[in-house]
């Protein structure tokens, strides 16, 4: 038996480098996924995937996404969180209003709408598992990208608050922190003035004690474990996968 066998998870940020590696082993392990993303043009429907267009700070189109889930799969057995914006490195003084609030709703108030929206049909059916993607640097930072880390600092406490108040109902909540990542967004956390191949190589890789940086697939099988009943009694947990960075 695969290990998410006939399980219904949704997926946000189901385009992105760490999204479409989940997604893919997702369905390798026999679970149906519904694939959240701001634009899914090119995904196609399947028995076992949901596409849904979806901008995921807006009440009504997060509500669509789950409504959808419940009309093709009639259950939500799982949320992974993974949509999420970089920051490029900006000295305090340079960061607006503007940049702070978009980062912070859409890496901070976007789970907290997906996690409200997903708890009532878990609680129905007597249990789920809910997995927000933080980050390692709000574990140890990185000068510039204190707007990014502040929100990724409020999922970690907003995702172990729901942990102890979800517990009683069999819904387990864990936090993953992916270290840099070989993803599209990694050059985006670089100033604008910077060479994005030059400071992958020489900033981020450099400060991987594994010595290279965290495959999408790394992430995707964190997922797959935290998502089965290999990980039944884990919740409240903040797995970092990293290689070693955050230490």
């Amino acid at each position: 038996m695969k290990r998410l066998e006939n399980k219904v998870l949704v997926v946000t940020g189901a385009q992105g480098g760490m999204g479409k590696e989940t997604v893919k082993r997702f369905l390798e392990e026999g679970a149906f996924v519904v694939a959240a993303d701001l634009n899914v043009d090119g995904v196609v429907e399947t028995e076992a995937l949901l596409p849904v267009a979806a901008d995921l700070t807006k009440e009504e189109e997060v509500s669509n996404v789950f409504s959808s889930a419940m009309r093709k799969f009639e259950r939500i057995d799982g949320l992974v969180n993974l949509a999420g914006i970089a920051q490029a490195a900006t000295p305090i003084e340079g960061v607006s209003l503007a940049d702070w609030e978009k980062i912070i709703r859409v890496n901070a108030t976007a789970p907290f709408l997906t996690c409200r929206a997903a708890v009532p049909p878990m609680k129905q059916q007597g249990g789920g598992v809910i997995i927000n993607v933080a980050s390692i640097s709000m574990v140890r930072p990185r000068p510039g990208l204190n707007a990014y880390i502040a929100s990724k600092g409020a999922v970690v406490s907003f995702s172990q608050a729901l942990a102890i108040e979800l517990a009683e109902y069999g819904i387990r909540v864990n936090v993953v922190n992916p270290g840099p990542a070989d993803t599209s967004m990694l050059g985006k956390f670089s100033s604008k003035e910077a060479d994005i191949e030059s400071t992958k190589e020489t900033v981020f890789k450099k400060s991987v004690p594994m010595g290279r940086l965290i495959d999408p697939l790394d992430i995707a099988n964190s997922l797959v474990y935290l998502c089965s009943k290999e990980a039944s009694i884990v919740t409240g947990a903040v797995l970092n996968v990293d290689g070693g960075r955050g230490i």
